[in-house]
């Protein structure tokens, strides 16, 4: 399998806020974002892998500003880090009022997205090859993230769950 940089992987989408996309205060649902994140990280995996995707986890994921109706949404994403049949991509959401030029940060998201075979079974994906000192350190800082992602993933007991 080839190897890719992570640029060749990049995604970035344009949204824009409308009426049913916003509660009663006329700011945008967090599910939307969310949906408009997990869409980008598909496409995204997609990319890098050449295989269909599955989204296996999104790291918790904080609201650091409101989106109102009728503003740009702005959502880039790009692989991060691979292992063997799953990588991590990193999303940035960001915001702009296109009356004022007013400009926010808005979201920052790791999405675990898992290459499946024609079976739905997970299968190799191609390595990531940063080429950058930036790429580099987000690579090894990725890493540690799934090491501590693999260590928290909820192991329920056949016997008794709590959910």
């Amino acid at each position: 399998m080839k190897e890719t940089s992570p640029e060749h992987s990049r995604v970035e989408m344009t949204q824009i806020v409308l009426p049913q996309h916003t509660n009663a205060l006329g700011t945008i649902f967090g599910g939307v974002v969310l949906s408009w994140v997990d869409i980008a990280a598909a496409i995204c995996a997609q990319k890098h892998c050449k295989k269909t995707v599955v989204t296996a986890s999104i790291d918790a994921m904080n609201f650091l500003a409101p989106i109102h109706l009728g503003w740009i949404v702005y959502i880039k994403a790009k692989v991060n880090y691979t292992s063997r049949t799953s990588c991590e991509v990193g999303i940035e959401v960001s915001a702009e009022n296109p009356q004022s030029s007013e400009y926010h940060h808005t979201a920052t998201a790791y999405v675990t997205m898992v290459a499946i075979d024609s079976y739905a079974r997970p299968t190799a994906i191609p390595a990531l090859t940063p080429q950058t000192e930036e790429e580099k350190k987000i690579f090894e800082e990725a890493k540690l993230r799934r090491e501590t992602r693999l260590k928290n993933i909820p192991r329920p007991n056949r016997r008794h769950s709590d959910f």
